[in-house]
């Protein structure tokens, strides 16, 4: 059964208009008691010095803009890097930049952005799920832009939440959330017979669950079969993993950044079992998934610059701006993983090597 997508582009006259969007979600991703604490003490130097930074200037005004991205991965990468290009194309050097990375620790997150707010940043990009919650919880006052988040009503625990109307408070930003009737159409197009989709993702990401739950009210519409399967951090993936394939025709991965970070661990297992695996977003597909529906995460971030010069040069209030959402996708597949697993993949589909 096959029906129209839920899911309904925001048009944003001030932020589409300029970036046109052709494309993760939250997480908690694992690191060892050394590796947070050095993070930790790196974010506290880095905050110290960006303070005693001159502030830059666009005219007769002044921006200091803090990024805080949760991990290092090509997806938060790519939104990261088209989220700076278009403050730098607008303010040259005009802008300080201040570029963190948590190191997939959300108590790092908070340090990072409690230092922003000490310095008394202008603006706040807050790069996946935590550093979005992060950031909420430092400050009412301070404009907070999100990327590479799913669900805003999700992350920030809204019932009812409407992405048109803004959320009412100093939060806006863009979603990385692909159609996800479609993905699960995409399911049943490259596994014609499959009874049973076993859906995997990381505990600790919330916008990960809310995409299993979305999946699993449409696979449960067409009749088939699933089970989620979670793991709470890098520790337990591979177990988890074994679990998941030994009784399934497909293995759906939503975007979930401690999957991403960890796909060859997945892929180890899954594609000697001849499993497709269906994700969330490209670069967890080019690092060992069958196919996906694509969107740009650098087009993403893009269209985040704009919404930050809005606020930041135009005034525009960050209460009542509302969520973008991609405007395109595209259907793609990894050649070499198709050839491993022998599957034959449709003729629209755009091939990834």
């Amino acid at each position: 059964m096959k029906r129209m997508t839920k899911l309904t582009a925001v048009s944003m006259a001030a932020v589409i208009a300029v970036a046109s969007l052709t494309a993760c979600g939250s997480s908690t991703a694992s690191s060892s008691t050394e590796k947070a604490a050095e993070t930790t003490a790196k974010a506290e130097e880095g905050a110290k010095d960006t303070a005693a930074a001159p502030a830059a200037e666009s005219g007769d005004k002044k921006f200091k803009v803090g990024i805080c991205q949760l991990v290092q991965h090509s997806a938060l990468d790519a939104a990261t890097k088209g989220f700076v290009d278009v403050l730098k194309e607008k303010y040259g050097d005009n802008v300080v930049i201040d570029e963190q990375n948590a190191q997939g620790d959300s108590a790092t997150c908070t340090t990072i952005i409690n230092g922003f707010v000490s310095n008394e940043y202008d603006l706040i990009l807050a790069n996946a799920t935590p550093a979005l919650q992060a950031a909420m919880n430092a400050t009412q006052d301070i404009p907070i832009l999100g990327t590479s988040v799913t669900d805003y009503g999700t992350a920030l625990a809204m019932d009812n939440f409407d992405a048109t109307k803004g959320t009412g408070i100093n939060v806006s930003g863009t979603s990385d959330l692909a159609p996800l009737g479609q993905q699960e159409d995409m399911i049943l197009e490259l596994v014609p017979d499959v009874k049973k989709v076993s859906i995997l993702y990381c505990s600790a990401e919330a916008n990960s669950k809310f995409q299993a739950t979305e999946i699993g009210k449409y696979l449960k519409e067409d009749g088939i079969d699933y089970q989620e399967f979670t793991f709470a951090d890098s520790n337990d993936l591979q177990s988890v993993v074994q679990t998941a394939v030994a009784d399934c025709d497909a293995l759906y991965i939503p975007t979930d950044n401690t999957a991403a970070s960890n796909m060859t661990v997945v892929t180890n297992i899954v594609q000697p079992a001849g499993i497709p695996i269906i994700c969330g977003e490209e670069n967890m597909m080019m690092s060992g998934g069958l196919a996906t529906l694509s969107i740009s995460y650098e087009d993403l971030g893009r269209a985040t610059g704009e919404q930050a010069i809005e606020i930041l040069s135009n005034g525009a209030d960050v209460k009542t701006m509302p969520i973008a959402y991609a405007s395109a996708t595209t259907k793609e597949y990894n050649k070499a993983y198709a050839d491993a697993i022998g599957i034959k993949i449709p003729d629209d589909y755009k091939a990834v090597e």
